[in-house]
């Protein structure tokens, strides 16, 4: 299945960059680009791709609330957050808006390309430059009213698996270390989810913190 995807940033050298680099490969294609928030959402709409590659520093509107607005829709795509600035402030502004990915720029081109498929997989992708240490300092933002009530009904083995998950563990080590099977270990995450309403594996990580579960390194 080929990954349709829509390039948002404001420097058309970037998205010429990137079209380039796509239509080397078999298994995305480009369907839409645009240069500010506000053209993003329009496109986003006429085109509903898989994948969003959202530019943070967009003018009219920011790619902040360019995913906030996307992902409303019924069937909302992924967003990879691309961007040249890895501060903190905007690791937590683009996860809480929505983002299931945080690439910087002068990450590979190769590796770009694999954070494209790992998002429109349903998984999600954070940058090794940004660090755990983001990942905690979001966390740590509370939201602890909302965070109790989503945790009601879960088992004592998913609270098992989601704090490995806040630990970063794939869900083969998830298997290793329970000492179940990949299969369950996977239908654990899936059953989180749902009981959740987590959009994917990082807003596990952030509910996890949330709930204690895991604290942040010193």
């Amino acid at each position: 299945m080929t990954v349709r995807v829509v390039l948002a940033d404001d420097q058309p050298l970037i998205r010429s960059g990137l079209r380039v680099l796509i239509a080397d490969t078999d298994d995305i294609a480009v369907v839409g680009e645009a240069g500010t928030g506000a053209e993003t959402v329009r496109v986003v709409r006429a085109t509903r791709p898989d994948v969003v590659v959202m530019d943070i520093r967009m003018p009219n509107m920011d790619g902040i609330e360019a995913t906030r607005q996307v992902i409303t829709a019924s069937e909302p795509p992924r967003v990879l957050v691309l961007t040249t600035f890895d501060e903190d402030e905007y690791v937590y502004a683009a996860l809480r808006a929505g983002a299931s990915g945080f690439l910087v720029k002068d990450m590979a081109l190769e590796d770009i390309l694999a954070a494209i498929r790992v998002v429109a997989a349903g998984d999600a992708l954070i940058a090794p430059a940004v660090t755990r240490r983001l990942i905690a300092e979001f966390a740590a933002r509370p939201e602890p009213a909302p965070a109790r009530r989503r945790t009601d009904g879960i088992t004592e083995r998913e609270r098992e698996v989601l704090t490995l998950v806040g630990r970063g563990r794939s869900n083969n080590e998830i298997s290793a270390e329970l000492y179940i099977s990949v299969a369950t270990a996977k239908a654990h995450v899936a059953r989180l989810f749902t009981k959740l309403d987590a959009r994917d594996r990082v807003h596990l990580v952030i509910i996890a913190y949330e709930m204690g579960l895991v604290t942040p390194p010193p």
